[in-house]
């Protein structure tokens, strides 16, 4: 956003909080929401745009909504999944909601939101002339020989809690299967040398940086951090093995009771049945993952039918382009706003 002329008020990215350690950030978010009220109180602005993550940007739409200036949420909360009591929070907030999952527009919608699916982001700018038919259909796939992508997410807690047991999902396979090669994606180069440097001795890979999809094309199956990097594998045709930890007490006194769905990882919830292995939370159990990866290798033919729902289910979602639609619904948002238009 600053190499687009964005003016920074303060840069939250190292700050991005899980459930489990969401706690110790309270009062650096309860602070900068008092800067940015202040900021709206005390400055022209004719348009707030807020991105997901309810929990912050509430207070930041509720500012907002007291001084009339529209706002426009881009990402929709995931309500359906967990907190749908929320939703009149939202629909007295938002004046404009873009969502990035097909289903999201008549769930919102039929609770009166206006909402907009614009597609999704992550396939802007991604190369699809990568072509996702010419991938492996394991005919001859020779499970000795695979090619195995790890992903273990970009945030500093994801990696924490994942790095370590992936690496030894992918050393237990290694012992079975000595041929089988390992790639790391890493989101950017700070993010590969802390991996580098919590690299288990007897794991060996290479990196990809910032490469979900393209290292997914070239992978046989995958192990990923639950998330949005999920979608970007499926519209690879890349079989995987989702994987998200979690604080074992808080999910039993939280979690378990707080979420909705039957699944949890994306790919999941938009085939609304286990398309692929979910261990979510995880908690560290390397042996059951080991086992779900190793069945996998084992059926070629499941891994070529999973590869080609995969791209069916994730078709819907390429080919836009999320940038520019929800670009063309702030300025039209502006236009129609008597104090801009």
């Amino acid at each position: 956003m600053a190499g687009a002329g964005c003016e920074l008020l303060e840069n939250t990215v190292s700050r991005a909080a899980m459930t489990y350690n969401a706690f110790v950030h309270i009062r650096y978010f309860y602070r900068l929401i008092k800067r940015i009220t202040l900021y709206l109180k005390t400055n022209k602005v004719d348009l707030v745009i807020v991105c997901d993550s309810p929990a912050f940007n509430f207070h930041i739409a509720k500012a907002a909504k007291k001084l009339a200036i529209p706002t426009l949420f881009y990402v929709a909360p995931q309500f359906w999944a967990w907190a749908p009591w929320r939703i009149g929070k939202l629909r007295k907030y938002c004046d404009k909601l873009c969502c990035i999952l097909p289903f999201e527009r008549d769930w919102f919608a039929s609770r009166g939101v206006d909402t907009t699916f614009v597609g999704n982001p992550l396939f802007d700018e991604i190369d699809m002339a990568v072509p996702a038919a010419a991938r492996r259909k394991y005919a001859n796939f020779n499970a000795d020989n695979a090619k195995i992508a790890i992903m273990p997410g970009s945030r500093t807690a994801e990696i924490r809690s994942l790095w370590r047991p992936m690496q030894q999902v992918a050393v237990a396979l290694k012992r079975k299967r000595r041929n089988v090669t390992f790639t790391a994606v890493a989101v950017d180069e700070t993010t590969r040398q802390i991996l580098e440097a919590t690299r288990l001795d007897n794991f060996k890979c290479t990196f990809d940086i910032g490469s979900v999809y393209q290292t997914a094309c070239k992978s046989d199956l995958a192990l990923v951090a639950s998330g949005s990097a999920t979608l970007q594998v499926a519209a690879a045709g890349c079989p995987m093995v989702v994987m998200y930890n979690s604080s074992r007490l808080l999910w039993h006194l939280i979690g378990r009771w707080l979420i909705t769905t039957k699944y949890l990882s994306l790919v999941n919830i938009l085939a609304q049945r286990r398309l692929v292995p979910e261990l979510m939370p995880h908690f560290g159990s390397v042996e059951s993952a080991a086992q779900t990866a190793e069945k996998l290798l084992n059926d070629p033919e499941q891994l070529s039918q999973t590869s080609a729902e995969l791209l069916k289910l994730t078709e819907p979602l390429t080919g836009g382009n999320a940038a520019k639609l929800v670009a063309n619904i702030a300025i039209e948002m502006l236009t129609n706003n008597p104090k801009t238009g």
